[in-house]
């Protein structure tokens, strides 16, 4: 995926999971919100939210779990999800 549209996002969650379990459009509005915030690509975003990948250029893990600034992160894409 080299862009984050609403089309590619539903393909990749359809793909990988099957199903989709929330609102496809929040899901890539808050992803470009968040990312915006942060400095990084909203296609990051995505896919840190999703599947827990890493953000480049950002460090939020430490012993495999999320650190301050990945709790800020999410806690932030969950505000603007539910904006």
């Amino acid at each position: 995926m080299k862009n984050l549209t609403t089309k590619a996002a539903k393909e990749h969650i359809l793909n990988n999971y099957g199903y989709l379990k929330h609102d496809i459009k929040k899901l890539v509005q808050a992803s470009r919100t968040t990312a915006k915030k942060y400095n990084c690509s909203p296609i990051d975003i995505f896919f840190f939210m999703i599947e827990n990948k890493k953000v480049n250029g950002i460090f939020l893990f430490e012993y495999g779990f999320n650190n301050r600034l990945g709790r800020e992160i999410k806690q932030t894409f969950k505000n603007n999800y539910y904006e």
